[in-house]
């Protein structure tokens, strides 16, 4: 067990590692006499009055640096505008830097929003922007439509919506509607100018639309979706009055769509995704001799379902081969009752619902974020095995407890089981590793 708990960790760190955002720049854009490539597109820097980065979301710092330093002697062309989490690393002093707050908006994410829509706002035809999007940008860029707002108000939204249970694109469905910065609106913001997006994702393949609730691209979700998610999630109930009214009223306005004619100008290209964590991670399992299946079904499922399946999904793999090793990437979603005060996320919530499941067998449950955060924790994810529930009442605790607390952390700390990477600067959706010796 001890060993397979070993290779968990390890796996799990080596996916975590190789997928760097460094690299995957160095692959996918290339500067060459003062023109910059990237995916064959080929943009003479000479011919652009100004040339603007834009970088949002977890990992916005490690993107700008690696895009400059991929720029060498051109990088002095570049001015820009950084919001990402905090970081240490000095920029150029043309960029300007702010600590956006994540999961919930705070000052910096709205004065940085004004920020960027008023520079955004000066551009012509004669200027280019490259808009760097990673995940948590949903909460580290917002301006509502109705700038007055309040900031609690804001707050209070965003976390009606993480807290109701809905997928990802539901919940980003919503968020562009309310937002002048999400939905296309950067993009509409920014027409004229050339606009390329270099995004790093965390978000189920094919929609890119809902990375930081897609900013720069056309939204393929309408407000009528955004009436049907909010009944189907009882979010009236969770939002605050005024923004309920606004519901209520059906005031929202519809976000640019696909064919519009601002979008003519503007091409995208993906740097890393969940494939890329899966694809180390499975790299790493076979060297370690194990017998490797990935299986995403489960995305965007509730933590319990997903749990379900996933294990019963490996002791078929066992009962056919030794040594079976089953990838699980994307997000499961977690559904908080208002005013419960735990501290964890879904990953830890997850392998709880695991450990009570695997009990007295031997099978080890990994999972954890590669952001380096799991929910309102300062851990990654955890691991657990057939023994975590033995170890947690001789601690005289209940994973039943923890579990209807939406307290994952608090237990799986004192079980030692936790895993802290510290955030990493990068954000390609969660990763489970099951083993089954």
């Amino acid at each position: 067990m001890n060993n397979a708990r070993e290779d968990a960790l390890d796996i799990f760190l080596y996916a975590l590692k190789a997928s760097r955002v460094e690299p995957a720049m160095e692959r996918q854009v290339r500067f060459s006499n003062g023109a910059v490539e990237i995916d064959g597109r080929r943009y003479l820097l000479r011919e652009y009055e100004r040339c603007l980065i834009v970088a949002i979301g977890k990992a916005a710092h490690p993107l700008v640096s690696s895009f400059l330093r991929q720029a060498g002697n051109d990088a002095e062309r570049f001015e820009g505008i950084v919001v990402g989490g905090a970081s240490g690393e000095a920029l150029p002093p043309a960029f300007r830097v702010y600590c956006g707050g994540h999961p919930s908006p705070n000052e910096a994410s709205v004065a940085a929003a004004a920020d960027v829509l008023k520079t955004l706002g000066s551009l012509t035809e004669r200027d280019l922007v490259v808009f760097l999007i990673s995940g948590g940008g949903s909460a580290m860029l917002e301006q509502f439509l109705w700038p007055d707002l309040l900031l609690e108000t804001i707050v209070a939204t965003h976390k009606a919506l993480v807290e109701s249970g809905a997928p990802i694109a539901a919940m980003n469905a919503v968020r562009k509607h309310l937002s002048a910065v999400k939905g296309g609106r950067l993009a509409a913001a920014a027409t004229p100018a050339e606009q390329v997006t270099l995004f790093v994702s965390d978000v189920p393949p094919g929609e890119l639309d809902a990375l930081s609730s897609g900013p720069t691209l056309p939204d393929c979700s309408t407000v009528e979706d955004v009436y049907r998610i909010v009944d189907e999630y009882g979010l009236m109930e969770r939002f605050p009055a005024v923004i309920a009214k606004m519901l209520e009223s059906k005031a929202l306005t519809e976000t640019p769509k696909p064919g519009d004619a601002m979008f003519a100008r503007s091409s995208w290209s993906v740097l890393l995704d969940s494939a890329s964590l899966e694809e180390a991670a499975a790299a790493r399992a076979v060297e370690l001799g194990w017998s490797v299946e990935i299986d995403n079904r489960c995305d965007d499922w509730s933590a319990e379902k997903a749990a379900t399946y996933l294990v019963d999904r490996v002791r078929t793999m066992r009962a056919k081969k030794e040594r079976a090793c089953l990838l699980s990437a994307g997000e499961v979603t977690v559904r908080v009752p208002p005013r419960v005060a735990g501290r964890g996320g879904r990953n830890q919530h997850f392998v709880l619902l695991c450990a009570r499941q695997i009990a007295g067998e031997g099978i080890v449950v990994l999972s954890g974020g590669s952001d380096g955060v799991d929910g309102n924790s300062p851990a990654a994810g955890a691991i657990v095995d057939g023994r975590t529930i033995e170890r947690a009442s001789v601690l005289k605790n209940s994973v039943v407890d923890a579990l209807a607390g939406f307290d994952s952390y608090s237990l799986l700390t004192q079980l030692e089981d936790t895993v802290v990477t510290g955030p990493t600067g990068n954000n390609l959706r969660d990763l489970r590793i099951l083993l089954a010796p």
